[in-house]
């Protein structure tokens, strides 16, 4: 009976039976936990201002960063390309980290190789590690093109990437016309937008060199950024084509990280073609959809390859509305027609809804770029964000995001917090509440324990399925995030007005 393979319970319901509730029990008395009047008389003194002043104060101690680390994001920048396949240097623990995190929002097997460095590499230095994994990655999975980065240990002991991808060469682990751009990518410093952008460089500094012509190619770059949501990058491929452009996206891993399920798995799944990637250089143009991305990148595509960039950040009608007006001043085309009854559909919807949001206190959280994003179609909709948190923030997008709060009356009561973590968020929550927070999946502890409503937008989202693959820009995007944001208002409300003939009084059916 006990080998029955239908009583295996879920872990929900395992960790519940007896014998797991006395090892629980256990636990506490060998650690020496306080009793449970304590206990709550300690969780509730957090929850006050004099509490929030100290935590405020700490400078030494992050807790619960809302951040990734840099080689994530440099994995993100690397299987946007053609046959490419990431090479981590480090340890097999970090790789697997890296992709078992991308593999749990996107839902996809994320490939990626490890040089395997031990304790042994970490006092003699990872040459040998290196040399042997690219010939090693090279012969196994016959890729077009290996992308390096570093983790904390390699960079610790200062392992030189240049020099070692060139004894690999000389000892003949690859080619030599076998491209292989590398990035340092340290844990400890930057953010997986950081490692992005310095991988997204060193991707196209690679192809690029010697690819310069006298006259341009005709076309337009864009680069997605750090693009976590693929219904983004469909929907800049609609409005590419309903422009007809001749466009290169650099980094377009739509396919690689949202692939039909055929029967047959396909190690890597199409991508900027290392051709194109080799010809932006000679572009009219570069456009990102992102800013504080790929400040590395922009800068030099403008100053060595002396190409023109835009930035265009298309949330919420507005920016919606200066990306497409942007693209037809850019080309000189017409806009077209079905973009004209989009924005009609998406305004549509927000006079529908407005009424339910319109007054709304929110916090917010995320990437710099995604809040951005989100305060642009927050304060079309009237919602006054109050907590504003990016801990990956830098000066120039504190400065832009103050200067777009004040522009507005829906966001002269926010404050923006810069560096800050999701505990600091804990004690805003509880000091100044609001009706919601929006933020990725790592808030839902936010949301138990100060009941503030969470709206799942941004990265990671492991605890829910496939909203990855929805929009966020463009129309269709605005519609999208008015749909999670208004239901989950409605949803919360739901669950406070469930007790009949006590909170059930008003007409629940004609919201």
């Amino acid at each position: 009976m006990a080998q029955n393979v239908n009583n295996i319970k879920d872990h929900v319901d395992l960790f519940h039976q007896p014998e797991y509730q006395e090892l629980f029990e256990n636990k506490k008395q060998f650690e020496g936990m306080p009793d449970a009047e304590k206990v709550k008389e300690v969780a509730e003194w957090t929850k006050t201002w004099e509490y929030r002043e100290k935590n405020f104060a700490r400078e030494a101690l992050t807790i619960n960063p809302a951040k990734a680390c840099q080689p994530l994001g440099s994995l993100l920048a690397a299987v946007g390309f053609e046959g490419t396949l990431p090479f981590v240097h480090g340890s097999q623990g970090c790789v697997a980290y890296f992709r078992t995190h991308l593999t749990r929002h996107f839902k996809e097997p994320v490939s990626a190789v490890s040089s395997s460095m031990t304790e042994n590499a970490a006092v003699f230095g990872g040459l040998r590690n290196m040399v042997d994994g690219l010939a090693n990655a090279y012969a196994l999975y016959k890729p077009k093109m290996i992308a390096i980065c570093t983790t904390c240990m390699a960079e610790v002991i200062g392992d030189d990437l240049g020099a070692f991808v060139g004894n690999a060469r000389q000892d003949g682990s690859i080619p030599d016309d076998f491209p292989v751009p590398f990035a340092h990518t340290p844990s400890f410093v930057g953010s997986h937008i950081t490692g992005y952008d310095s991988m997204m460089k060193s991707i196209l500094d690679t192809l690029t060199e010697g690819k310069k012509a006298e006259t341009t190619n005709g076309k337009i770059n864009f680069i997605p950024g750090f693009e976590t949501y693929i219904g983004n990058l469909r929907e800049l491929k609609k409005i590419i084509s309903a422009f007809d452009l001749d466009a290169t996206i650099l980094g377009d891993h739509e396919m690689y990280l949202d692939s039909p399920n055929l029967g047959e798995f396909e190690m890597y799944q199409e991508g900027t073609s290392l051709e194109d990637a080799a010809d932006c250089i000679n572009a009219e143009a570069t456009i990102t959809l992102q800013t504080y991305t790929t400040p590395k990148t922009r800068k030099m595509i403008e100053t060595q390859w002396k190409q023109k960039t835009l930035t265009y950040r298309p949330w919420g009608i507005k920016a919606t509305d200066e990306f497409i007006m942007g693209l037809s001043e850019l080309t000189g085309k017409p806009i077209p027609k079905e973009f004209e009854l989009a924005r009609g559909r998406a305004v549509d919807a927000m006079t529908d809804t407005q009424a339910w949001l319109h007054g709304k206190k929110a916090a917010v959280y995320g990437d710099p770029d995604l809040v951005m994003g989100l305060l642009q179609f927050m304060l079309e909709m009237g919602v006054e964000p109050v907590h504003v948190l990016v801990h990956n923030s830098t000066n120039a997008f504190e400065k832009e995001a103050k200067e777009l709060l004040e522009s507005s009356p829906f966001g002269q009561n926010a404050t923006v917090w810069g560096g800050k973590d999701l505990w600091h968020m804990r004690s805003l929550l509880f000091t100044e509440p609001v009706d919601f927070i929006v933020g990725n999946s790592y808030a839902k502890y936010l949301e138990r324990d100060t009941k503030t409503p969470l709206i799942r937008i941004g990265y990671p989202i492991f605890d829910r399925h496939h909203l990855h693959r929805y929009s966020t820009m463009g129309y269709e995007g605005a519609i999208n995030l008015l749909n999670w944001i208004a239901n989950g208002i409605l949803e919360s409300l739901d669950r406070k007005t469930d007790t009949p003939a006590v909170t059930d009084i008003s007409f629940d059916l004609v919201r």
